[in-house]
């Protein structure tokens, strides 16, 4: 059975590009949209399994089209697609849920790849993108001095940016150079002290709040 797509983007030539890609791939682009109201009713009609996300609609900002199908459904895997590489656009991206970013310079095999892992729910962030954001946010944490109102130590505000740019326990115990213990205690207290669940909800906090 083949994967639904749905594609997002304001450009018709990049539309066609998408099409020409995915040509031969078990791919079905079951809508197209042009802007973020556009994709949010193809989103409910269609049911897609996977929705290809240009960062920058004419009317709304590809997060904020983001924010509103979570609002739908946590289910759905997002990728975003964008002919730049942005850290804190990607952070963003990665703290409300998406499943990867995609550049618009990538070929065939790999823009079907990472439609091909999303659709079993998979993340397809690279290790250079990770990287990338994390070192970004904790730039800005050192310059900005944010500190969160003093409801996190530093060592936890530090944690938290690497949360938000989607490292998991063992990678941001590398990065620290600390214990995978450690870590899985310091993520639990800050869960704790920002009121939510789970590591995706501390890091949409993380980034309304402006830590990240």
């Amino acid at each position: 059975m083949s994967i639904k797509l749905l594609v997002a983007d304001h450009d018709e030539i990049a539309l066609a590009g998408i099409r020409v890609l995915l040509n031969g791939a078990n791919v079905e682009i079951v809508g197209e949209a042009r802007t973020g109201a556009e994709l949010l009713r193809l989103f409910e009609e269609t049911k897609p399994d996977v929705v290809l996300l240009e960062a920058l609609l004419p009317d709304q900002d590809g997060l904020q089209v983001l924010e509103r199908i979570r609002r739908i459904t946590f289910e759905a895997p997002v990728l975003f697609f964008s002919a730049h590489e942005v850290p804190g656009y990607i952070a963003r991206a990665v703290a409300m849920g998406a499943n990867g970013y995609v550049l618009k310079s990538a070929d065939g095999s790999e823009l079907s790849e990472a439609i091909r892992r999303a659709s079993v729910g998979d993340d397809t962030w690279t290790k250079r993108l990770l990287r990338q954001v994390s070192s970004a946010l904790r730039l800005g944490l050192s310059s900005a001095g944010v500190d969160t109102d003093g409801l996190l130590t530093p060592r936890e505000n530090e944690v938290l940016q690497l949360v938000t740019a989607g490292l998991k326990n063992k990678q941001i115990a590398d990065e620290l150079g600390i214990s995978s213990e450690t870590i899985k205690e310091h993520v639990q207290n800050i869960l704790r002290k920002v009121g939510v669940s789970d590591r995706t909800q501390a890091a949409v906090w993380a980034v309304r709040n402006g830590v990240a």
